[in-house]
């Protein structure tokens, strides 16, 4: 009989490795099951078992495996399982390395004692200070299902906003990015020929062409220089970015540029309000909720001028007021605050807003690809053609010759 390498888990969350013999894996599957145990891998000794899911070392979770991560967690935790053993199915399914090694560090937490928010709270890079809040949150209502399913709602909403303006962005670039791969096509292989063709030629050049020769060959020689100056400029701005001012300063700036300035704080509202929205859902007060919501903004600079806000409010002030003089949200997002306040019900118009800005935002964005799409094609398409053109000028130009 053949044996079997095993991995389970006992019904007191602790887990076993052994091995058993068995006629084929689904019969030793089913003996193990009926033993009441989990299990987790299962494979013939000297076979190595293969996994279904790629797994990456490094780098931060991506947003969107986060979202598949509490999707299974509410799952699991509405199925009624024991706490380690929720934890031990969630580490199998982990297909980050990093984050797979965390969560052994979470289980092994809350295994000696620690409840599940702060064994999560030790690790900010992959849990951050709102949803540790959330779990929190969950744990100290006794209704964690509810919570992490708003929550849920939450992320599936900002994985479509990223993903709206991700395209918006992304479209663009591929049009410019192939045109500018064309053009050097163009000046790089194609133009030398036509250079040394025209240069045996004693005929006198079209001043077009001239210039576009004179432009070739004085480019060639600064090619390089060209090249290194655009990748210093580049590493220089990246390496500015990655300071505090840096941040602060870019992201200032970026927000008074025109129509990207206006969709930067769209963006910005939408995740400011949303977030805020969900955590004064789950009664957590205004001033914490509002600390908790900015680390869900992507702009540092507003991020920053929240902070102005959560003073304010401590002394007294309103949130409309406070937002208002920090001029972190538009002007018609403060009124529909102020609103919500008066009345009673500022969670409610805080998601009232977001999902204003959010339909806003989709058709400017909408809009924006729409009219980028045939303006880059116009103009990619006139700058091929024009070089096309200016290459062939004299040959045209020695073709009416011959005719006349």
């Amino acid at each position: 009989m053949a044996v079997f390498a095993y991995r389970v888990a006992r019904p007191d969350g602790s887990t076993v490795h052994g091995h058993v013999e068995g006629e084929n894996e689904l019969l030793v599957r089913a003996k193990l099951e009926s033993q009441g145990l989990l299990v987790f891998n299962l494979h013939r000794r000297g076979m190595t078992s293969v996994k279904t899911k790629t797994s990456w070392a490094w780098g931060k979770l991506p947003l969107g495996q986060f979202l598949v991560f509490n999707q299974e967690l509410l799952a699991l935790v509405k199925s009624g399982l024991p706490i380690l053993r929720i934890w031990d199915l969630l580490i199998e399914r982990a297909g980050h390395a990093g984050f797979q090694r965390t969560l052994r560090d979470v289980r092994e937490d809350i295994r000696g004692g620690a409840s599940a928010s702060d064994a999560l709270a030790k690790h900010p890079v992959y849990f951050p200070e709102l949803y540790v809040a959330t779990v929190k949150a969950g744990e100290q209502s006794g209704n964690l299902p509810e919570v992490l399913q708003r929550y849920v709602a939450y992320l599936k909403l900002m994985v479509s906003l990223r993903q709206k303006v991700k395209k918006a962005i992304s479209y663009p670039i591929v049009l410019i990015g192939i045109g500018l791969a064309v053009v050097g096509f163009l000046l790089t292989y194609v133009m030398p020929t036509f250079v040394s063709v025209y240069g045996e030629s004693a005929t006198t050049l079209p001043w077009a062409t001239q210039v576009l020769l004179d432009m070739v060959m004085h480019a060639e020689s600064g090619i390089v220089p060209a090249v290194a100056v655009v990748i210093g400029i580049m590493l220089g701005t990246h390496a500015y970015y990655a300071t505090s001012a840096g941040q602060l300063a870019i992201d200032r700036l970026v927000l008074k540029l025109p129509l990207v300035g206006q969709i930067a704080v769209e963006h910005n509202a939408v995740q400011l309000t949303r977030t805020l929205g969900t955590i004064l859902a789950g009664g957590t007060p205004l001033i914490d909720a509002l600390q908790g919501a900015r680390g869900a903004v992507s702009n540092r600079w507003i991020a920053q001028e929240t902070i102005g806000a959560v003073n304010e409010i401590r002394e007294g002030a309103t949130l409309a007021g406070a937002l208002d003089r920090s001029r972190v949200l538009p002007r018609l997002a403060i009124e529909m605050l102020s609103v919500g306040e008066e009345t009673g019900s500022l969670d409610t118009m805080l998601r009232d807003v977001a999902e204003f800005y959010e339909a806003n935002l989709d058709t400017k964005l909408t809009q924006l690809t729409t009219w980028i799409e045939p303006v880059l094609l116009l103009v990619m398409g006139v700058l091929v053609g024009g070089i096309v053109i200016v290459m062939y000028l004299p040959i045209f130009q020695m073709a009416g010759t011959v005719g006349g």
